[in-house]
């Protein structure tokens, strides 16, 4: 990535649990996600200054902020001096200071216009005044974030900051977020454990599994070409097929499904499955490119099963229709037509696109 700002390259041993952590972080959100204890919010408290690594290094626009390694002096600069902000989802607002002096608070000299000026970037300049408790969920992480700005920050940590609030409440501050990026060009690493969240807000996300990030892309790159299985499990994606390749095919628990044409894997560009007799394949299908049919005579669709409908949930306008297979797995689809969705109990046929199959070897 060019001109990466924060760096990360560290090791750190908690109990039975290893974090080991590299990653380089540009001018963007960067959202870690996956799994409680995955390492999440140990990597924000390493990049904070609020715990110690065991070996490796930390820098910020090429400035050290904690370096442990054989040969070279020991770096440890502690919180206050890293020019590092972090945002819990408690607030952690002072109750006795108004909106515009809990702001106010991390500057040393205070300043008022400042204070004013950093509520107006979150939209509350109207609320300098009222106490905490005068505020709603939403707008006190509002001023926690200001307050945060208020400390110089180059850096914005934010340890699952809206996950207790309404949906249109997070939209909205996922908006105010990305917007206040743009405009400060601040680096910010976001933890949360809602991946809607992390699509929206992200510019890329950092898969963590068991204490190391193991794919880090924008959410496109990662649901089109994901790494290996375990990037699947953590996207927690539906229809996931896990099979052998036989006789060209994907062998999944006794039904044979043909394949996309390109042979590509999708954790190395240049690997294939053709050729490769009896190999372990690991892929999913995208609920939305699933076919259903009442038709037996649709014999020109490829991957074609009989199946039977066990549960039907609307999701807005569209729904979501969970079918089981001969074999004794199921297949979900999303239905967006506007007729009324089959019934449960339903005898269907379900079609596969080769084309839509997304396959890694990992």
């Amino acid at each position: 990535m060019a001109d990466p700002r924060l760096a990360l390259d560290f090791t750190k041993q908690v109990g039975s649990f290893r974090l080991e952590i590299e990653a380089t972080i540009g001018n963007e959100i960067l959202v870690l996600f996956g799994p409680s204890g995955a390492g999440k919010t140990q990597t924000l408290y390493a990049i904070a200054g609020l715990t110690r690594p065991d070996q490796g290094e930390i820098t910020l626009d090429g400035r050290s902020l904690f370096r442990r390694r054989g040969g070279e002096a020991p770096v440890d600069l502690p919180a206050r001096q890293r020019q590092i902000a972090m945002v819990f989802q408690q607030y952690a607002l002072f109750p006795h200071l108004t909106a515009r002096e809990n702001v106010e608070f991390p500057m040393r000299p205070a300043s008022k216009a400042r204070a004013l000026e950093l509520l107006g970037r979150v939209r509350l300049e109207d609320h300098a005044d009222r106490y905490p408790h005068q505020l709603s969920g939403g707008q006190q992480q509002r001023v926690a974030i200001a307050r945060a700005l208020a400390a110089n920050a180059r850096v914005l940590l934010l340890d699952e900051p809206f996950s207790a609030l309404d949906r249109p409440v997070r939209d909205a501050l996922h908006q105010d977020l990305r917007t206040l990026q743009e405009e400060t060009g601040i680096v910010i690493v976001y933890v949360t454990h809602n991946l809607e969240d992390a699509l929206v807000t992200g510019d890329r996300l950092a898969l963590l599994d068991h204490g190391r990030i193991i794919q880090a892309a924008p959410a496109g790159t990662i649901f089109s070409a994901p790494r290996s299985r375990s990037v699947l499990e953590i996207l927690g994606v539906p229809n996931l097929l896990d099979g052998q390749l036989i006789d060209g095919k994907l062998d999944w628990n006794g039904l044979s499904i043909q394949l996309p044409p390109t042979g590509s894997l999708t954790a190395s560009p240049t690997a294939s499955w053709r050729g490769r007799e009896g190999m372990a394949l690991s892929g999913y299908l995208p609920s939305e490119e699933v076919l259903l049919s009442d038709d037996q005579r649709s014999d020109r669709l490829p991957n074609l099963f009989p199946c039977r409908v066990r549960r039907v949930l609307p999701v807005g306008r569209s729904h979501r229709v969970i079918v089981d297979l001969p074999n004794g797995g199921s297949i979900e689809a999303l239905l967006r037509s506007p007729s009324a969705p089959p019934r449960i109990g339903t005898s269907l046929y379900v079609s596969l696109p080769p084309h839509a199959i997304v396959l890694t070897a990992e």
